[in-house]
């Protein structure tokens, strides 16, 4: 589903992905772990084109996500990767409903009462269908993320990644937004998820990959990451992290 090809990218003297080759498959989970500053977020920002890469190649689904485009087929392309971020970015003057019935209008023509049916669906499939007329500042942040969820998932992503989507949280309600992400594993989506959950890393992911400095140093099962990781410096993460 996406392939990473010696994907190499700058920001100016520094080098943020250092010739990274990795795949990831139709319906696997991929759990992108590392120190801050390691390139997670530059890398997963690069499978939608909100990062350019400046050599290398990046297939998403087929297609060669850095070739020259338009900005309408550039648009046709982010409506097929669902993107979580850190902050919600919901619109504020929008309901959680129509936060998530918009895309589908606007990119896709969908009509309002297809979007509104659609976007009923996927609230209520995040537990938030009573949430449905609450504007942004009305949920607490772990709603507010869910949402941000059901409105990825209303343009029917292959894809979706998601770039730390519970560092913003309060802690009790980090829990709240795994479970969406589980279910949405549980049933066979292909994920990209950037975060410092180890728990969910070692629960739902089929591969983990540890990244520092820009370069993917180990990609293993879950099973063999947390109990042999073979990188010096996955080494040392582990072992920081337990330490806390």
């Amino acid at each position: 589903m996406i392939t990473f090809s010696h994907v190499n990218k700058w920001y100016g003297d520094y080098h943020a992905l250092v010739d990274v080759t990795a795949e990831v498959k139709k319906g696997e989970v991929v759990v992108v772990c590392g120190p801050s500053g390691s390139g997670k977020s530059t890398l997963i920002r690069t499978v939608n084109r909100l990062e350019e890469i400046k050599s290398g190649e990046l297939v998403f689904d087929g297609r060669n996500v850095h070739a020259p485009m338009s900005s309408r087929e550039m648009n046709q392309l982010r409506s097929r990767v669902g993107f979580v971020f850190q902050s919600f970015n919901l619109f504020p003057h929008l309901s959680a409903l129509e936060n998530v019935m918009l895309s589908p209008i606007r990119v896709r023509g969908v009509s309002r009462n297809e979007a509104k049916d659609k976007a009923m669906q996927l609230l209520e499939r995040v537990g938030l269908a009573a949430k449905a007329p609450s504007y942004p500042a009305q949920l607490s942040g772990g709603q507010q993320q869910r949402v941000a969820i059901a409105r990825a998932l209303a343009m029917e992503p292959p894809a979706m990644l998601f770039d730390e989507p519970t560092s913003a949280l309060d802690p009790e309600m980090v829990g709240e937004v795994l479970a969406v992400m589980r279910s949405l594993a549980n049933d066979g989506m292909t994920m990209m998820c950037v975060t410092h959950e180890m728990g969910f890393a070692r629960e739902v992911a089929d591969r983990v990959w540890f990244m520092d400095a820009g370069s993917i140093l180990e990609s293993a099962d879950p099973e063999t990451f947390f109990r042999q990781p073979q990188h010096p410096r996955a080494q040392r993460f582990l072992s920081d992290l337990r330490s806390h």
